[in-house]
């Protein structure tokens, strides 16, 4: 299961899909395809200063203050999600 806690400020994304092996679930690839894009989208598009960790079944996104940009990233980020979740129910959000 991965588990998404979104507030104001963060994103947390834990855990894994579990429905193939590690390395080949296309769930677990698509949502760290767009969080990773968010990423990189929030800094190079929005222009904003991030904490992030990435690691093998934890993504960690922070922020302290963000723009109208980054406030619509962060929305089409969430319907990707939420396409994700309503294909493959393995996905519960805190």
């Amino acid at each position: 299961m991965l588990i998404i806690l979104i507030t104001p400020d963060r994103i947390h994304i834990s855990g894994h899909a579990n429905t193939a092996p590690r390395g080949s679930d296309i769930v677990c690839a698509a949502v760290s395809a767009i969080t990773l894009t968010l990423i990189r989208g929030l800094k190079e598009i929005a222009c904003i200063g991030l904490y992030e960790s990435v690691e093998e079944g934890n993504i960690c996104i922070e922020w302290q203050t963000i723009n109208d940009t980054g406030k619509a990233l962060v929305d089409t980020w969430f319907l990707g999600i939420c396409g994700i979740a309503a294909e493959y129910p393995v996905i519960e959000f805190l």
